[in-house]
């Protein structure tokens, strides 16, 4: 049985080429990053969440940073929640939600203090989200899917019948969850799979399948998303995820985070590298940030009004185009 690899250090891959719409990419655009919290070498941050007032970022080591100002400052939790590293983390009004190794899934509801939830698996777990009502979805290694109808108190298992997707019996990492305001969950991950159940989990349509990882996925009120992950792949859509459409990029970077705003800018994190556009997708920069070609970042999140992003040594730092 293969091990789950941390999303850092994954392989490249095969890159999807055939029928893909290729953007213009050009060479350089200047980008700002302005360190809000800065830890040290040995500390890493792999998810950020940010609803309203209320931000959560999450790492190594169980740690667990929140903000009551929409991302201006940062503390650390005083929560006790030991020391197996968090890889995931959503935020949705009341509801706050962070997954990570061995299983673990850590509830705060109504601004109260983080409280274990019980999930039934010890496979590692690489994303959550979870709407306004409280329906949730986590996802991670070996094909694991969990749902909740509760904000995450409790869970139970979701994950699709892999045999019918997978012929040769393959159990896929999932690197990517998320459940929208009706309640729709779509997961996505390894092999380019992509799939969505309009039914809680009880059956799993699916919208892609192919090469390359899918690491990151964002899709916009208005329908327009994009999907990233290995060896520099994109996929975009502009129906709200029922179809999807490969991009070419001119990167080899692995690419582990993406957010876009309404307004067409679309950021996206990488393993030394960061691409920007500001026509939606129709042309990329590769951001010059010194401090971007010697690090990497990872979980991105924001809106019109502001850009945060997480990763190596520990660091939150607000993302603006100059």
């Amino acid at each position: 049985m293969r091990a789950v690899k941390p999303v850092v250090s994954l392989f490249a891959f095969a890159a999807i080429t055939l029928g893909a719409y290729a953007p213009n990419v050009v060479a350089a655009g200047t980008m700002q990053l302005k360190p809000i919290v800065t830890g040290t070498v040995h500390q890493a941050l792999f998810s950020i969440a940010l609803d309203g007032n209320t931000g959560v970022a999450v790492g190594a080591g169980g740690q667990i940073m929140e903000s009551a100002d929409a991302g201006k400052t940062w503390k650390q939790s005083a929560a006790s929640v030991g020391e197996l590293s968090f890889l995931g983390v959503a935020v949705n009004k009341d509801h706050a939600i962070a997954v990570g190794q061995q299983g673990q899934v850590f509830v705060r509801a109504q601004g109260k203090t983080w409280s274990k939830a019980e999930t039934g698996t010890d496979n590692r777990l690489l994303s959550v989200s979870v709407n306004s009502s409280g329906v949730a979805v986590a996802v991670g290694a070996f094909g694991t899917v969990l749902t909740s109808t509760d904000g995450g108190l409790n869970w139970q298992k979701s994950s699709p019948e892999w045999i019918n997707i997978m012929p040769q019996g393959e159990e896929p990492h999932l690197y990517v969850a998320s459940a929208d305001e009706k309640g729709v969950l779509t997961i996505a991950g390894e092999f380019g799979l992509i799939l969505r159940s309009a039914d809680g989990g009880a059956t799993w349509k699916t919208l892609n399948k192919g090469d390359a990882s899918v690491f990151a996925m964002h899709v916009r009120a208005d329908g327009v998303g994009y999907a990233v992950g290995q060896a520099g792949s994109m996929l975009r859509t502009t129906d709200g995820g029922a179809t999807w459409k490969p991009l070419t990029t001119s990167t080899p970077a692995i690419l582990l985070g993406v957010t876009s705003s309404a307004d067409g800018k679309v950021y996206i994190t990488g393993m030394h590298d960061m691409l920007i556009s500001t026509d939606d997708g129709s042309t990329w920069n590769h951001a010059t940030n010194p401090e971007i070609t010697t690090a990497w970042y990872q979980g991105i999140t924001g809106s019109d009004a502001q850009i945060l992003a997480v990763g190596n040594r520990g660091q939150i730092v607000r993302v603006k185009i100059n």
